[in-house]
């Protein structure tokens, strides 16, 4: 009973901790915990080694209102995801798929933007090779978009499973879990975003 005035959303038949969480959440969890230290290096690197060497920077070639657009592109998709947890939750799986699906285009388009706007980047003469500031701004951010796309592809192998074997109630950890992901995602590029392009230099 204490479990589940923890875990709201528990599943019929999961296994929880002591805690009221159930093991595949807290493992997802932890997860995600050492994923927050790896992007916190990354962003570290990148704070550290910006503007060295010679130009251009990443200040005289970034488009801010584009990236802008492209960022409420991806926390849109947050608010899509939340709706296909509430969807599975109440067995409602027609809308379940549909939002996922939802989610996984909102996470293309936002991964078309930046590859664009990489493209856009290098034509302009900032390079991986170009400067340190250059290395680190696209090993940061293209890390990001390989975690963006690993939770596409995630979104997409959930849809083809619900319709193939079908995801209920009792199933709906897989989805939860799946959106605690894509949420981290979404919060990584929050901070992300405000560092390289709002912070100034």
């Amino acid at each position: 009973m204490a479990a589940h005035a923890v875990d709201t959303h528990a599943s019929p038949g999961e296994h929880h901790t002591s805690t009221g969480i159930s093991n595949t959440k807290l493992g997802m969890w932890v997860f995600l915990g050492s994923e927050c230290l790896f992007f916190g290096a990354l962003i570290s690197t990148y704070l550290l080694y910006r503007g060295r060497g010679d130009g251009p920077y990443l200040a005289d070639v970034y488009d801010i209102p584009f990236t802008s657009v492209s960022s409420f592109v991806l926390l849109m998709s947050s608010l899509a995801m939340v709706l296909a947890v509430a969807a599975v939750y109440r067995g409602d799986e027609r809308r379940m798929r549909i939002w996922l699906v939802c989610t996984a285009l909102l996470g293309m388009v936002f991964i078309g933007g930046q590859i664009f706007e990489f493209t856009e980047f290098v034509r302009e003469g900032l390079k991986l090779d170009t400067n340190l500031s250059g290395t680190t701004f696209f090993v940061l951010t293209g890390f990001h978009g390989v975690h963006v796309t690993v939770g596409i592809l995630w979104l997409l192998s959930l849809t083809g499973y619900s319709l193939r074997r079908g995801i209920g109630p009792e199933k709906a950890v897989a989805v939860d879990i799946a959106g605690l992901y894509w949420h981290f995602v979404d919060v990584v590029w929050i901070v992300i975003f405000t560092v390289i392009y709002l912070v100034p230099q």
